[in-house]
């Protein structure tokens, strides 16, 4: 199907604004790739060695792919972690396990390749202590959440999973359209969104007020999304389209004025706190009225 040309300085690009989402790119993310390719060799060589030689370089080969792949998913965690302010350090600390894994990838492919063991080892920790100097660790604490209940905070992270699940189902129906346009316009919506994601997360007290936003509604513009593309696939409806651009931005509006909302409450509950702390102050003789 044909796609409409864009780029950064085509009418209604959206480069130059990156999305709260995607800005900031992960931390050396591009290297990442290059550890598949180091990975190839050992795969490369192992059908022409025999059956011993075969499985070891086989064995290296995959233990140096997964440490690959944890490295890739380690960094869009770290990212994901870094772009927000409350979360919890992941689960499981994909790389370092993948640095582990690339020493005894590495080792046991120098071993596979005629090497002594201990050259191996060697080699082994040198490759280790080069990938954790290139990546470096996992975060290791949570930040944001010592004064926030563990119970709320789980309850927010259910439903963001959930809404996420849905802004990832309108993403494709828009790319299904072909229509470059359509998927900058979702796209932008899908913005204002996660910036209401990121407050609700900020203060999970705000769930109440915004579980309307992330549930319903997004479950709605899921679902007008999907419909619009199977329309737009059968007949290219120009009065369809009109509706669904419509519709975004009515969405777009009303998820800036909830986060809007959302933070000026907040400010409030600031400034009555203050207010409070200063009569407090005040009644104690700690400070004078000026």
């Amino acid at each position: 199907m044909a796609e409409r040309f864009g780029g950064k300085y085509s009418p209604g690009s959206t480069a130059g604004r990156p999305s709260e989402a995607a800005s900031g790119h992960p931390r050396n993310k591009s290297r990442a790739v290059w550890l598949f390719v180091a990975a190839l060799p050992f795969a490369i060589k192992a059908f022409w060695q025999p059956a011993e030689g075969l499985v070891q370089h086989l064995a290296a080969f995959a233990l140096l792919t997964l440490a690959a792949w944890l490295t890739r998913e380690g960094l869009r965690a770290e990212h994901a972690y870094d772009s927000r302010k409350v979360a919890r350090r992941p689960a499981f600390p994909r790389k370092l396990s993948a640095t582990f894994l690339t020493g005894l990838g590495l080792g046991l492919g120098t071993v596979a390749g005629g090497g002594s063991p201990w050259v191996g080892a060697m080699l082994g920790l040198t490759g280790a202590a080069l990938h954790f100097i290139a990546f470096g660790p996992d975060p290791m604490r949570d930040k944001g959440i010592q004064n926030i209940d563990p119970f709320q905070q789980d309850r927010v992270a259910r439903v963001i999973v959930e809404g996420e699940a849905y802004l990832a189902a309108m993403k494709a129906a828009a790319e299904r359209t072909g229509e470059r346009q359509i998927t900058q316009r979702v796209e932008r919506f899908l913005e204002q969104a996660r910036r209401l994601f990121r407050t609700v997360e900020e203060d999970p007290r705000d769930l109440t007020a915004a579980r309307r936003y992330l549930g319903v509604y997004l479950m709605g513009a899921r679902d007008a999304a999907i419909k619009f593309a199977d329309i737009w696939a059968q007949n290219r409806n120009a009065e369809a389209r009109a509706d669904f651009e419509a519709l975004l931005g009515d969405l777009e509006s009303n998820f800036a004025a909830k986060t809007a909302l959302l933070l000026a409450d907040d400010k409030d509950d600031l400034d009555v706190e203050i207010g409070v702390l200063r009569d407090r102050l005040k009644r104690e003789g700690l400070v004078h009225d000026d």
